[in-house]
């Protein structure tokens, strides 16, 4: 058995730590938007494939025994490569895909579609504006230069920023109820965006939120292909367990 871990999120760390106490060979691959990576025992490597043709390739080449996507539950593009990589190679494929956080008596949600609608979706009338959206969708908010825009990144961004009136913070969740209450509460933000990546280690912001009172512009999940998906390591392992006493 050899896997191939498509990662770079906490719960593919979580993952690739289990695989390493579990002895099952495996390799780690990033996409590479982060420069510093969680620690970890795996192999790894860095950078796209070349498409699902590219990605069938590696692993025919590496010998690949089975795939795990763990990947952001936003990268969607990698998801379907993936899984057309698998079907050509005839490669089991599980998703490690973390719950969607779900509406809960006292959000104050707006649902929409993409990065462009949730540009639209931000007033007209300048507002702070807090967005947990990543580092690589900020551009687009720059049609809307009036507002006081609060970013939070895992790492320190190169070169200027396209809005004119931002704010960056640095810092890698897992984040706090108390902490993002007080980091909402403090700059006095008047609209959260975020995508729906569900799980707990972002959730913070969402509850606070809540509590605050802030409407939240929430960017829903695209579409993914359909595959075997699960949402905690422990049914990663047993599914992997299962095919190693199959001799898959």
């Amino acid at each position: 058995m050899r896997a191939l871990l498509l990662g770079g999120t906490g719960d593919a760390n979580a993952l690739a730590q289990a695989l390493v106490r579990a002895r099952i060979d495996a390799i780690y691959s990033y996409a590479g938007r982060t420069q510093i990576p969680l620690p970890h025992a795996l192999q790894t490597r860095i950078g796209g494939f070349g498409g699902a043709a590219g990605l069938a390739d590696y692993i025919r080449q590496e010998n690949i025994t089975h795939v795990i996507d763990a990947t952001h539950p936003f990268a969607a593009e990698m998801s379907r490569h993936a899984v057309e990589a698998c079907g050509a190679t005839h490669t089991p494929l599980i998703a490690l895909e973390r719950a969607p956080w779900m509406r809960v008596n006292g959000d104050n949600w707006i649902e929409i579609a993409d990065i462009d609608a949730a540009v639209a979706a931000l007033p007209d009338v300048p507002a702070r504006a807090f967005l947990a959206i990543g580092r690589q969708h900020i551009a687009p908010f720059a049609a809307k230069p009036q507002h006081a825009y609060t970013l939070r990144f895992v790492d320190t961004p190169e070169g200027a920023l396209p809005l004119p009136n931002v704010e960056v913070i640095v810092s890698r969740g897992p984040f706090t109820l108390q902490g993002d209450r007080e980091l909402m509460a403090s700059r006095k933000i008047d609209v959260l965006v975020a995508r729906n990546s569900g799980g707990s280690g972002a959730r913070a912001k969402i509850d606070a939120a809540r509590e605050l009172g802030i409407p939240v512009i929430m960017i829903t999940r695209p579409a993914l292909p359909e595959r075997p998906r699960v949402e905690r390591v422990e049914e990663v392992m047993a599914w992997l367990a299962h095919d190693a006493r199959l001799g898959a």
